[in-house]
């Protein structure tokens, strides 16, 4: 098995519970783990055979794109398109931090990591 992984995927997005989070909008940073066999991949050179990090990094902004309250509802989205994409996933696991979050304090991000 191998794992493919794409790392500090920076979005500005409008996740958040308060109002103004879905106004005024945030940077958030995706990173992505997929372990996937690809010993034929790798013996035919044929990107057919394999994860295509384009087409995940296009579908992880188009997820971005939508709206949501949580993280939690975030990291659920991409994994659930993630493994509707590409059946060979086997394992796959999203972190997704909200940088400078509206907590009251100095605090660099929060973060959520789900694994399927």
């Amino acid at each position: 098995m191998s794992l493919i992984k794409l790392e500090g995927m920076e979005f500005f997005a409008y996740h958040g519970c308060f109002k103004e989070e879905q106004v005024i909008g945030t940077k958030f940073i995706i990173d992505l783990s997929i372990e996937a066999d690809v010993k034929q991949a790798a013996l035919k050179d044929d990107l057919n055979l394999t994860i295509n990090y384009l087409s995940v990094y296009q579908m992880i902004k188009k997820q971005m794109e939508i709206k949501s309250k949580l993280l939690e509802n975030v990291g659920k989205r991409i994994l659930d398109e993630l493994y509707n994409q590409f059946p060979g996933i086997i394992k796959a696991e999203v972190k997704v931090s909200k940088l400078n979050p509206p907590l009251g304090g100095k605090l660099d991000c929060v973060s959520l990591t789900l694994s399927r």
